[in-house]
């Protein structure tokens, strides 16, 4: 869970898993769920392939098809009974202790806590929390809390300092090696 690559695309989910991401989650916002299924495959063989977890972003219908792991819904998104029912992971979004804590009931395996700092790959999502705010929700549950928002090389260990068990990113999936030095320099 140290590394999440949030990734659309398969080269940089290529990458990010070769050079150290142990999760590769896949992010297709706004996309039917038989699209997800059809270009997740090749997402899911590179996942088995490398030992890696696979998470599908916002679709518990397209993870259950494509047999992931885990599948990661938003505050707003619905179907945490029918993945866990389906045996799936089940990450959950939160911005504040209130909602880390709501999630943490809900049989979760993880909490995406964020955003950590402002970023351009989710202009819709809610203010950043900073350090402050997610070393508040990692102190919160006793589940595992994955960083992201704004985070790369130069700030992840700061989020594993403030008590997250990992990171998630998206703008700097490329850079894993670089991430995975400065969150194991953190630990």
């Amino acid at each position: 869970m140290k590394l999440h690559a949030v990734v659309s695309d398969l080269e940089t989910a290529r990458v990010a898993a070769e050079n150290g991401a142990t999760v590769v989650q896949l992010r297709l916002k706004n996309t039917p769920t038989f699209e997800v299924v059809e270009r997740g495959r090749a997402f899911r063989g590179l996942a088995q392939r490398l030992g890696l977890m696979f998470v599908v972003n916002d679709d518990v219908q397209a993870a259950i098809r494509l047999d992931a792991d885990a599948v990661h819904l938003g505050t707003e998104d619905e179907g945490v009974e029918d993945a866990l029912e389906a045996g799936l992971q089940v990450g959950l979004s939160a911005s504040s202790r209130a909602e880390a804590e709501s999630a943490s009931w809900r049989a979760v395996a993880y909490i995406g806590a964020g955003p950590v700092w402002a970023t351009p790959s989710k202009q819709d999502g809610a203010p950043p929390i900073g350090l402050d705010g997610l070393a508040e929700i990692c102190a919160a549950v006793s589940i595992p809390v994955v960083a992201i928002g704004g985070i790369d090389a130069t700030n992840a260990g700061d989020c594993i300092r403030a008590g997250a068990a990992g990171v998630a990113v998206v703008r700097a999936a490329r850079d894993s090696r670089m991430l995975v030095e400065a969150i194991d320099a953190a630990l």
